[in-house]
């Protein structure tokens, strides 16, 4: 395996499973399912060479494994160049495991445009990868930016009646803060002669002054995509207007990546910076585990609960970032995992009822455990994990950014505590809502039970939050030794640019 380009092939074969589905002919009954098919077996291949990815890395190993680097813009120095170490590989993996669920759970409620769809997703998946995989700069902003192109397609074609307003919004917001990271990326190519990660990582010097602008643009696009308060106004929207596998992935992949890009770009580049900035940080996570918490409170709508609970989430990770300690980045990334998953399999669950009753309203429900007992026991588990519930992975990753924060400062741990005890009040509330109680509306008497498909969407997030929250070790040392590198480059970063004076 060591000869094979197993990372490019993992980017690529989605595009190879697209060109199958364009080669079928015709709108019948038998084309369709082809095409589903086609698609949802092109996605489980690729969890396939994800998980050889994983058979194939070293564990103890903190650099990049696996690079291919082939010249692209070579009179420029820019590369295609590609690898992964034990900070995107865990991302890759659950860009590929969610993928075939969000496919296989729309195999039936998509019936418009089926094609266009399933092509979406599997480009939206090659993308997704591919910068995770990015190991220059111009290559990841390529990848980084034609994320949106899909994903503008999906909820702007196949979602709900607000849709276009609530595309335009998603589309703008994170093209916008883009350009402040292009902007910056041009400037660190005019400084180090090439775009190429590593080499700017060993050689690359900069003076304060210059590290902070740089930092502002890099951040800002990293701030819109994760979504940070103020500017996460057009996640709820695109929530409530996208299709369920859209928010599946949107939530459990999508957020990912301005989280991803604060620990692989922000702290090792501009470490500097990063540390001078910290309390901004503090600040800005700490307003939105509270304030969103206390918004999600106020909604009617299953979706936008999820939505502003999944902000406040991000926050959690955010702040254990910006701690500059082992503790706080590892909890960061374990709960950027365990967020996608967890927030993955609540907007499922609002897709079993909305596919059945058509809305999303909590007041149009109730008493469904008496109908739904399996559905009910499923929601209950993803719930528990939300609130952080020990035993689930849920509690791992908020726990140690708790400890993480609170060797920074006492008052940030205590007020990012708020945010377990609001999740607790607002996820336990909507279950309340939906699952307890009389059941009096005439609509829900007929409800069904979770069928086969939907037992076997559900099996395996429920298999991994368990993992997750009982063995987290499993994780935690995939990721460990990227993150001591992380640090150590942060560390050099900080103290060299420190003795460079402003």
């Amino acid at each position: 395996m060591a000869n094979l380009p197993l990372i490019s092939f993992t980017i690529f074969l989605p595009l190879l499973g697209c060109l199958f589905i364009f080669m079928i002919q015709g709108e019948s009954p038998a084309a369709i399912f082809n095409t589903r098919a086609v698609a949802f077996l092109t996605s489980l291949a690729n969890l396939g060479l994800s998980f050889l990815l994983f058979l194939n890395f070293n564990f103890e190993n903190p650099f990049f494994q696996m690079e291919e680097k082939h010249a692209w813009i070579s009179q420029y120095n820019i590369f295609y160049h590609v690898g992964i170490d034990g900070i995107s590989l865990p991302f890759i993996l659950l860009t590929a495991f969610l993928i075939p669920i969000a496919l296989l759970s729309s195999w039936s409620s998509i019936t418009q445009r089926v094609k266009e769809y399933m092509v979406c997703f599997l480009v939206l998946e090659t993308l997704l990868i591919g910068m995770f995989a990015a190991l220059d700069l111009i290559t990841f902003y390529l990848f980084f930016e034609g994320v949106l192109i899909p994903m503008f397609m999906i909820i702007g074609i196949w979602g709900g009646d607000r849709r276009i307003y609530a595309t335009y919004k998603f589309f703008l917001y994170t093209l916008f803060g883009s350009l402040f990271m292009l902007a910056a990326i041009m400037v660190l190519y005019t400084k180090a002669g090439t775009t190429d990660l590593p080499i700017i990582f060993e050689n690359l010097v900069l003076e304060t002054s210059i590290q902070q602008w740089l930092w502002w643009g890099f951040f800002i696009s990293f701030a819109v995509k994760i979504p940070m308060w103020p500017v996460h106004t057009w996640l709820p929207d695109a929530h409530v207007e996208a299709p369920t596998a859209g928010s599946v992935i949107l939530a459990g992949v999508l957020l990912k990546m301005g989280g991803y890009g604060l620990i692989r770009f922000s702290l090792p580049l501009f470490g500097f910076a990063s540390s001078f900035f910290s309390p901004v940080i503090y600040s800005l996570s700490v307003i939105a585990i509270i304030y969103t918490s206390l918004v999600a409170l106020s909604q009617n709508d299953m979706k936008r609960l999820i939505a502003y609970s999944s902000v406040a989430h991000m926050g959690v990770v955010t702040l254990g970032l910006f701690t500059f300690s082992l503790q706080g980045l590892q909890g960061g990334l374990f709960q950027m995992i365990s967020h996608g998953l967890i927030s993955a399999a609540l907007f499922l669950c609002v897709g079993v009822v909305y596919d059945r009753q058509h809305t999303r309203m909590i007041g149009a429900y109730g008493g469904l455990a008496q109908r739904m007992p399996i559905y009910a026991v499923a929601f209950a588990i993803f719930t528990l994990a939300a609130v952080a519930l020990p035993g689930t992975s849920g509690f791992v990753g908020e726990v140690l950014v708790l400890i993480a924060a609170y060797q920074i400062k006492w008052y940030w741990a205590f007020a990012a505590s708020m945010g377990m005890i609001l999740s607790a009040a607002y996820m336990l509330w909507l279950y309340r809502r939906v699952f307890f109680g009389k059941l009096t509306l005439e609509s829900i008497k007929q409800i069904q039970d979770l069928s086969l498909t939907e037992k076997l969407i559900f099996l395996p997030l429920i298999l991994l939050i368990f993992w997750l929250g009982i063995y987290p070790s499993s994780l935690l040392r995939l990721t460990e030794p990227s993150v001591k590198h992380t640090l150590k480059t942060y560390q050099k970063s900080l103290h060299a640019k420190k003795s460079l004076g402003a």
